[in-house]
């Protein structure tokens, strides 16, 4: 017994060094992730506004005659636009995204795709049944859960301010508010999900989510109602609550926080994407990788394993059409 406490004690003064290091590099990274992003929106912008105003011959603020547009369209109609932007705009994407996911699994092709796949020996392809299953409970969390959900936030948001306001906020309040809501999740996500792998919360409404060891797109809203109310929405939310965001903010911040959630838990590891090694090891591994960005899980060594494997080198942006499994293969399994 007494081994242990001698070599803590004589370990003692660089493990602070080593573990304030740990998380600051987690800091830059999480930093990085936010700001390219942040960046690419700035460019995505420009770009879409340019092209639109050349071929549209629009004149003026673009984004606002349009937004003035679509008001006007739902004679006042907040509540109704309010569900349109902050519901069915971002559900459309989540399943166009997610039908091109779900034929590339159960098809295995194109072989472009499925080269990149993180988890080679799984889901090759999938169970197409299995996959139903979970569509199925997708939907019922999406129409009986998220609905009456985002139908409160719009009443909560009423409270706060004018979510449907006739005029936009400036591009940049957009991004301030998009990189605080980004934070907000951060946090709110990562302590809602380590409770869920509590033994008293994971038996019976964490575990459903875990059932594919192996992720794909949909199933980052596989998941027990509870769950999918306390961790997937409500992290969400609780940004554009607070800061009384316009319904253009949130609406984009809706439609990018499930993107990357499926990016997320795609399975695949493509060229220009967020990389999904982080969670696609949380559900490998279970007791590894709980937050979204990183920073909490370095802060409370909750990565250790983590970053011991090659799956921590290939954490990163991929910016060559070279397969990271690839580059950076696992070492060779130990003969029996």
């Amino acid at each position: 017994m007494e081994a242990p406490s001698t070599s803590q004690q004589h370990d003692r003064r660089p493990r602070p060094q080593e573990s304030t290091g740990g998380l600051w590099d987690s800091v830059k990274k999480a930093a990085f992730v936010i700001g390219s992003g942040l960046f690419f929106l700035v460019a995505f912008r420009n770009s879409v506004t340019w092209h639109l105003q050349r071929f549209w011959g629009a004149s003026g603020d673009f984004w606002q005659t349009q937004w003035t547009k679509l008001y006007i369209a739902f004679n006042g109609n907040e509540a109704a636009l309010f569900i349109f932007g902050a519901m069915l705009v971002p559900t459309f994407f989540f399943w166009l995204v997610n039908a091109f996911l779900m034929v590339v699994d159960t098809t295995g092709k194109p072989s472009v795709i499925t080269r990149y796949r993180i988890q080679t020996d799984k889901n090759n392809p999938v169970d197409p049944e299995r996959l139903r299953q979970a569509v199925k409970t997708v939907l019922f969390n999406q129409l009986f859960l998220s609905v009456p959900l985002v139908v409160l936030t719009f009443s909560l948001m009423q409270w706060r301010g004018e979510p449907c306001s006739p005029e936009l906020p400036t591009f940049h309040w957009v991004l301030l508010e998009l990189a605080i809501c980004g934070l907000l999740e951060e946090i709110l996500f990562y302590y809602s999900h380590r409770l869920f792998h509590h033994p008293t919360f994971y038996k019976h409404v964490h575990k459903i989510h875990h059932e594919w060891t192996a992720p794909v797109g949909v199933v980052s809203l596989y998941a027990h109602p509870v769950e999918h109310v306390c961790s997937n929405m409500l992290p969400a939310l609780i940004g554009p609550v607070l800061l009384g965001s316009h319904l253009a903010t949130t609406s984009l911040w809706f439609t990018i926080a499930l993107l990357v959630t499926t990016v997320s838990h795609c399975g695949y590891h493509l060229p220009l994407l967020p990389s999904p090694e982080f969670h696609d090891f949380h559900h490998l591994k279970f007791n590894q990788c709980y937050g979204v960005l990183g920073v909490l899980d370095r802060l409370h060594g909750t990565d250790d394993n983590f970053r011991k494997t090659k799956a921590y080198e290939r954490h990163t942006l991929l910016l060559s059409l070279t397969p990271l499994t690839e580059s950076i293969p696992d070492p060779p399994k130990k003969s029996e």
